[in-house]
């Protein structure tokens, strides 16, 4: 038995762990620093628009990788496939 791992399943894997780590960066703007003081003004706005734009390149990144797999299939986008034929 050999511990073969399809294209499709690595890239759905990475495409869940992308997903995780998007969570667990959203995250980041729920913890305690935000509820203080700032050190210098625009300090928490600044990391919060950093952590959105981690979050989005994450998201990319994921949406990249399911283009690779709707390439590899037959190149239709799963929402062109239910209105292919009228």
């Amino acid at each position: 038995m050999d511990n073969f791992i399809s294209f499709k399943e690595q890239c759905d894997t990475l495409r869940k762990g992308v997903k995780e780590l998007g969570r667990l960066t959203l995250e980041l703007k729920e913890q305690n620093m935000f509820q203080c003081v700032e050190d210098y003004p625009g300090q928490q706005g600044e990391m919060k628009a950093n952590i959105m734009l981690a979050y989005r390149h994450l998201e990319d990144a994921r949406m990249r990788i399911g283009k690779v797999l709707q390439s590899a299939d037959d190149g239709t986008s799963v929402y062109d496939k239910n209105t292919s034929g009228q």
